[in-house]
């Protein structure tokens, strides 16, 4: 099967020689985001919760780019450099799929600074998509 990349014009620029998602089959895997704003390369202001909005803004451009939408998530992973920002990640993280929701990993990991939050994330296409 053929390896396609999705283009984006809503995504940030891209920092190292990677695709924002990439398409196998219905299979669509989105590469770590952060609360970057697109239109200025810059982290959004406003803490943990307004950084976690911006990154699955991003999210939903990479994965519109292969055609796919947040209803299409199957797997998230959330990767955060402090514990206590957990509660701030989960308020925003909230509204952000409906029922029933992906499954999610959450871990607490070194990023470079001054990202406090990253997330992968992968889709799964409908039939005939």
């Amino acid at each position: 099967m053929t390896r396609i990349a999705g283009i984006s014009d809503q995504s940030p620029r891209l920092a190292a020689l990677i695709s924002h998602s990439v398409r196998i089959g219905q299979i669509v895997s989105i590469a770590g985001q952060a609360g970057i704003d697109p239109q200025t390369d810059q982290l959004v202001d406003g803490g943990l919760e307004a950084e976690t909005v911006q990154t699955f803004r991003n999210i939903a451009a990479a994965l519109a780019g292969n055609g796919a939408t947040l209803d299409d998530v199957i797997r998230v992973d959330v990767f955060l450099t402090d514990p206590a920002d957990f509660a701030a990640m989960n308020a925003a993280y909230e509204g952000m799929f409906t029922q029933p929701y992906p499954t999610r990993t959450t871990v607490f990991v070194g990023l470079v600074p001054p990202l406090k939050i990253e997330i992968t994330v992968l889709a799964v296409l409908p039939e005939g998509a």
